[in-house]
């Protein structure tokens, strides 16, 4: 069972927003390993929260709207303080809220995304975002590697 899943989402053709998708082939190599699973989805669905109820740890990628273009953000979630409402789509933290609710359990889980700058319909990534998808990649090993570890976590909010 891995200890670790990397949850990574989004649309390839809504441009930026499938950089989820694109960053989930690199980490499968960069972190092959049978403590780390890593998921591509197009969106967070109820369905997740099974997956994440079996791991110690869980890490989002996703891309952002919020920021300036090519920033790689870092935080962690935590459960919001309501019930998660069932719809099609859910945020990280209903996710985990969910696994908590449903399975009983609640792993630390982050959030590690990179902000677009262009959702429009159509595939491949803007110059600011491909630049900055090894950063991205770095980011995530690098909290997968420290959450193996044992040892503290520390995210730095955001990285330019």
């Amino acid at each position: 069972m891995p200890r670790v899943l990397i949850i990574a989402y989004g649309n390839p053709l809504r441009c930026d927003d499938g950089i989820g998708w694109l960053v989930a082939g690199e980490l499968r190599s960069r972190l092959a390993s049978p403590g780390v699973s890593v998921l591509q989805l197009h969106q967070l669905l109820p369905e997740v929260a099974e997956a994440v109820s079996r791991v110690d740890s869980a890490i989002f990628v996703d891309a952002s709207r919020d920021g300036e273009p090519g920033e790689v953000r870092c935080a962690r979630v935590t459960t919001p303080s309501t019930k998660a409402s069932f719809s099609h789509q859910l945020s990280p933290a209903e996710v985990v809220g969910l696994a908590q609710e449903l399975y009983g359990t609640s792993p630390q889980a982050f959030s590690v995304s990179l902000v677009g700058q262009s959702f429009e319909h159509g595939e491949g990534l803007s110059r600011s975002v491909t630049a900055r998808l090894p950063h991205l990649a770095a980011r995530v090993e690098g909290l997968t590697k420290q959450i193996l570890s044992g040892g503290p976590v520390s995210l730095p909010e955001v990285e330019v």
